[in-house]
Parts: structure tokens; sequence; C-alpha cells
């Protein structure tokens, strides 16, 4: 990251107030967000619903690619186009984030990775607690797979995807499917996920302490979050909070874990990358360089959100990660 830009993003991170008391404001500021999403042509977007163990409606928006030509003999032709669907759990700490704030990107993931997205607005913290936001994308991912929910969908080509708490979700979705044996899922994309229970200045992981205050997201955020969302501190050794703490990882999906330099959260998503390997899974761990946590989100003009694509892109192709020749990222796991 060059001098003018980390002076810029450490400007911006100690402005910031204490997430516990802002994360209101920042509701807000999101949903206006929200509102000004401008529609993408290539991309159909329709309302549906999973309902909850308690009875709940979880709101859900499907994100559907078109392939659209023209020709003088027939005309306007739409039609839709996609290799299989993706179930994403979006992030913001388990308190932020909507589907409507995340519609931007789900329609440029719709289209640039050629699958259809289906976002679970599933209930947020402090308001609900653990497990309810867990619950509620576990009831929506076997109601998807079991085609309640799209009954044109194929079980084998459904890909688990989520960024930082929505990244935990998915790969905690994936621990309750094994556990609970309602259905098997193939695929999994977890981006800068948050994997372990300790996140003080004590942690295990060199990362809180390197990147927990210059860089958006701090260490104190992400134990704020932490505490908003879970309800008792017997929750903190759940590995249906924490994945890391699961003795067993086997049977876990295909995997690929993306994370960025300068994230809180890199170190314990690589070793969460490490210990799926180890307990027999096939996994892909790739460190974005120069990049922060959440950079996802931001506009594609940006090399390492590009890169982001194609490598996500080729995974879900079954393609191996391609050679990087200008550094921007570095393959820590599956590099064959």
């Amino acid at each position: 990251m060059n001098k003018v830009a980390l002076a810029a993003v450490k400007a911006i991170t100690k402005m910031r107030g204490d997430i516990t008391e802002d994360y209101r404001a920042q509701r807000v500021a999101e949903e206006v967000s929200g509102l000004l999403t401008i529609a993408d042509p290539r991309c159909r977007i329709d309302e549906a619903v999973a309902t909850a163990r308690d009875g709940y409606a979880i709101p859900l928006k499907v994100f559907t690619p078109l392939d659209i030509g023209f020709s003088l003999k027939s005309g306007l032709h739409v039609s839709e186009d996609h290799k299989g669907t993706i179930l994403l759990f979006h992030g913001g700490g388990w308190a932020n984030g909507t589907v409507d704030f995340y519609a931007d990107t789900c329609m440029r993931m719709a289209v640039k990775l050629q699958r259809r997205v289906v976002a679970v607005d599933y209930r947020r913290s402090p308001e609900h607690r653990f497990p309810t936001a867990v619950e509620d994308c576990y009831a929506a991912a076997c109601q998807l797979f079991a085609k309640e929910i799209l009954p044109d969908v194929e079980p084998e080509h459904i890909v688990l995807f989520g960024d930082s708490a929505g990244g935990n979700l998915a790969a905690v979705v994936s621990l309750l499917a094994r556990d609970r044996g309602d259905f098997a899922c193939r695929t999994q994309v977890l981006l800068y996920p948050l994997t372990y229970d300790d996140h003080s200045e004590t942690s295990i992981f060199e990362s809180l302490r390197e990147n927990g205050e210059d860089y958006l997201l701090t260490r104190k955020d992400v134990e704020g979050y932490i505490g908003m969302y879970l309800a008792k501190p017997a929750d903190y050794e759940s590995p249906y909070f924490a994945p890391l703490l699961a003795p067993d990882l086997s049977n876990q999906p295909r995997t690929l874990v993306v994370t960025a330099e300068y994230c809180p959260l890199r170190d314990e998503g690589e070793a969460y990358a490490a210990r799926l390997e180890m307990d027999g899974n096939q996994v892909t761990c790739v460190r974005m360089l120069d990049a922060v946590h959440g950079y996802f989100l931001y506009p594609t003009v940006l090399g390492f959100v590009r890169d982001t694509y194609k490598i996500i892109e080729g995974f879900l192709n079954d393609e191996s990660i391609p050679e990087d020749k200008d550094d921007a990222w570095l393959t820590l796991l599956g590099t064959d």
C-alpha cells in the first residue's frame, strides 16, 4: 500500500467511533446507499422467502444473470444464463449489512461469475443474538438444497459464499450440514472470514496486532461486534460461532479462502484453511496483497477486486489458480 493510500486509510479509521454506539448510524447510511443502487439490465432481481424454525419469514433476493441478444430476424432476445447458484450470506459484523446494501455486489457477482445469486437477509444482532443468524442462514440453505425456494436449482452446483461475518456464517452452515445431515454442499467460498473466539491483544494471531488499529476494521470493532452478537459467555466456545474450535473439520466442502493483507482477521482465516486441509479437505487459500478488510465491495476498477473475481471464477470452474505475475496476491494453499 503506497504512503498516500495508507495515510488516507489511517485517517478514516481514526475518525470512526465505537461500533457498539455507531452501528445504528451505519445502518442508516447503508439503507441510503441501498436506495441509490442502479439496476443492471443484465440481471433480473426477484424476491423470495425462506421459513425459519420459529416461523419467521426470512427475506431473500434472487439475482439472475441474463443473456441479452438482438438480431434483425428475431429481434430482442432475453434468456437466463447461469452455471449454478450462489447462496450469499452478507457481511457486516452480524449487526450491519443488508441484501439491499449488497445489491450492487450481488448483481456484479451474478454477471461476472455467471451464476444465480440468492442473498439471505438474516436477522441481525444485537436485536437477535447468536444463534439466530446461524439458524436463519441454515434454514435458507436447507430449503434451497431441497428445491423449495428455486425448483430448478441443481444442488450439486450450489455454492455457499460469505464475506467477513458472512464468511463465518457460510463456514458454520457447512459444519451444521455435516453434523445434522440435512444436505451435502460441494463448494464454499469464504472471504476474510472470522473463525476464532479470541480477538484480544494477547490473541495467538499476529494480524490482530499488526492490522488491528489503522486499517478500517479494528480489533476493537471485532470485539464490539462479537459482544453484540453472542448471547452468553459460553457461546465463545461454540464451534458454530468460532469454527476453528471444532475438533474435527473433516467432510467439508471444497473451499476457497481469500484473505486481505491488511485485515486483522487475516491469520485466523488462513489458519482455518490450513486446518481444513489438514483434516482432509480440498482447499485453496489466497492472500490479496495491499487489500484491507471489506475490499470485495469496492468498485471493480480496483485491481485487487478484479483479481479476486478472476480467482473465484477459476475456482468455481475447477481451474487452477493462475500464477500472479504482478505481485497482487500470494497463493498459500492449492498451488497445483
